[in-house]
């Protein structure tokens, strides 16, 4: 194979090895004039593509300017000779990991060895070689040897055999223990802030993950701008090493103001004020108002720092007017709840006072109270939390209300909801996305409308106008007691920002999972990983409304 600009030089090179001379070698636009510019091109040309072929493992190329055609192009025609080929390895160990007999040093590293990538008879590549070390040295290192470090890196090379022996040598060091916290750039706060959220105590044993981990729930604090976590690497600290952490303080109090628009709700305008330092606790403070063409929301809300089990404690107060699909509502809520996080879940319990009143289009007018009882389980096991390729979410709901703790209706109301994303090829992806859900009653009669049901819309069934699928009330829809929702989706990735979707939704809303009767709808749309956030424009056909239904989401807050 070659490549060239006519007239000029062309070059013919092996396909193997052509992408790299064509990426990192210039040819001359015109023919050499005479043997001198021959003579002096070829002793360039041998000397930089040496230089590049043996960063693949080619150390005995061979090239050879041919003389010009009737159309005055040369062709210089590369060899590369044969592939060196690593056909001796040795990786050893000294230091700690290696001092004493131990059978889990033992084991530690064979399975360091283990994980060489570059093993007897792959080609040798200085990139993967380079590559290969440095992974060796991140894995001795983010467990209890912080110090590591490569005393002797050699890979001896034979041209003539096309062999190459590698040799690494590491010096684990000694173990490290975390020691005390040393805490800089406090000001507002007291220590014990940042001492509870620790996932180590002294005298644990040197883990980089726990630091890492440590150092992002610090960062996620409102209370904090920047967080810079170390360990204190001198030797004679080893056995009880100082964590170092510095603390840059955010802003106490925040005004946050956002716009947007949606089809399920239409314009959106939202101002926040924020105090994150709320009664001198470090407790966080969240007052907003949200006007939206058929929602307007006012809240706020009080929560506290985790305490020694994990726990955050929480109150709020909302009032809620929305006109969807016919039904006029107005709530007032009080809420009071604890959430905690641990790993990758995320649980909530809350007990709750709402009273609503409704009325749906040429229907009965009611005002509903009930107190309940709200347990939540969520887990997001994501590679991205905002533009997800790989992983699931799963989400468990479970609250109820009885007439006996002043409640107008006894119910008990189930939801989950799972969603899973598998990656295609190098950009794709494949989703599928499930909901099922159903309120244990009697009767709908004194219920909430939280607690009841309803679908349609962007991240429901597209094709049907936002939670325009339920019960039918005069000309209005309610919630249903039950609900089922399915979606599968595939988007092409046409760059890192542009895509496209091809999907079918289908679900449905009733009184009994028996007698639900699901409405479909499927069609395509762009995506574009915006800025401010994920954007979906989205067209599609609702089978039993017969039409076309555009949806469309952008939030931005600044």
């Amino acid at each position: 194979m070659h490549y060239g600009n006519l007239p000029g030089i062309f070059l013919s090179a092996p396909k193997q090895v052509l992408e790299l001379l064509k990426n990192n070698f210039e040819l001359p636009t015109s023919p050499l004039p005479d043997d001198t510019a021959r003579a002096a091109y070829m002793r360039q040309a041998q000397e930089e593509i040496s230089a590049l072929l043996a960063t693949e493992g080619y150390f005995t190329p061979t090239m050879e300017l041919h003389a010009a055609q009737l159309n005055g192009v040369q062709k210089l025609e590369i060899m590369p000779g044969p592939r060196t080929k690593i056909t001796q390895l040795n990786i050893e160990f000294i230091g700690d990991i290696a001092a004493d007999s131990n059978p889990e040093h033992k084991v530690r590293m064979e399975q360091l060895r283990a994980a060489w990538p570059l093993e007897i008879g792959k080609p040798f590549r200085s990139k993967a070689w380079e590559e290969a070390k440095a992974s060796l040295l991140y894995s001795v290192s983010r467990k209890d040897y912080t110090n590591a470090r490569i005393t002797l890196s050699q890979a001896t090379v034979d041209p003539a055999s096309a062999s190459a022996k590698l040799t690494v040598v590491i010096d684990s060091g000694p173990a490290f223990r975390f020691g005390k916290l040393e805490i800089s750039g406090l000001e507002r706060y007291d220590k014990n802030l940042v001492v509870r959220l620790a996932p180590f105590h002294t005298g644990d044993a040197y883990r980089q993950d726990l630091l890492l981990a440590y150092q992002a729930r610090l960062q996620a604090m409102p209370q904090f701008s920047l967080v810079i976590i170390n360990i204190n690497r001198d030797v004679s600290t080893h056995t009880a090493a100082p964590v170092e952490i510095t603390l840059t303080e955010a802003k106490i109090r925040r005004v946050a103001i956002g716009i947007g628009y949606s089809t399920n709700n239409g314009t959106r305008n939202e101002i926040n004020y924020l105090n994150h330092n709320f009664l001198n606790r470090a407790w966080n403070l969240n007052t907003g108002m949200r006007l939206e063409q058929n929602r307007q929301t006012s809240s706020a809300g009080v929560s506290t720092q985790p305490d020694d089990t994990g726990h955050v404690l929480s109150w709020g107060v909302s009032k809620e007017a929305t006109q969807i699909a016919g039904l006029h509502t107005s709530q007032t809520k009080l809420s009071m709840g604890r959430s905690r996080t641990q790993g990758l879940i995320e649980r909530r319990e809350e007990i709750n006072w709402q009273q609503e009143s409704r009325q749906p289009a040429g229907g009965i007018h009611e005002i509903n109270t009930a107190v309940v009882l709200d347990w939540q389980w969520r887990r997001p096991a994501v590679d991205n939390p905002l533009y997800p390729r790989n992983g699931n979410v799963t989400e468990f709901r479970i609250g109820g209300a009885s007439r006996h703790l002043l409640s107008d209706h006894d119910f008990l109301r189930n939801y989950v909801r799972q969603q899973i994303w598998w990656p295609l090829g190098e950009r794709d992806v494949f989703s599928l996305r499930g909901e099922i859900g159903v309120t244990v009653a009697s009767s709908s009669l004194g219920i909430p409308q939280e607690y009841l049901f309803r679908a349609g819309g962007s991240q429901s069934v597209r094709g049907y106008s936002y939670q325009s699928l339920g019960i039918q009330e005069g000309g209005a829809v309610v919630g249903g007691r039950a609900l089922a929702t399915g979606s599968a989706e595939y988007t092409h990735w046409f760059s890192p920002d542009w895509g496209a979707a091809l999907f079918a939704d289908t679900g449905g809303v009733s009184n009994a999972l028996n007698t639900l009767q699901l409405s479909t709808g499927y069609g395509s749309g762009a995506r574009w990983r915006s800025p401010v956030g994920p954007l979906a424009f989205d067209l599609a056909w609702g089978r039993k409304r017969h039409a076309l239904r555009l949806h469309f989401s952008l939030a931005a807050v600044f």
